[in-house]
């Protein structure tokens, strides 16, 4: 039961590494991480490293993706005109 669940969030993990590749935008790589990370926390947790998929999702998909949006948007655009 549990390696179906695995495969079906492996293949999640690897759809939200390719989006965040591929998108334009910094805002929507930045939330394509942050899913990357609870994603990637969800798959510890299943396979029973619970205090490392706690930490993942709190570092990883929280802490960091809060810092990351923070400082999108202190920044400005500019040209290279």
């Amino acid at each position: 039961m549990h390696w179906e669940i695995e495969v079906v969030l492996y293949c999640f993990l690897i759809a939200a590494s390719v989006i965040a590749l591929y998108v334009k935008d910094l805002l929507t790589a930045v939330v394509t991480l942050s899913v990357y990370s609870f994603l990637a926390a969800i798959l510890l947790i299943s396979m029973g490293a619970i205090d490392v998929g706690f930490t993942e999702a709190v570092v990883g998909a929280g802490i960091s993706g809060v810092l990351y949006v923070i400082l999108i948007f202190k920044t400005s655009r500019r040209s290279l005109d």
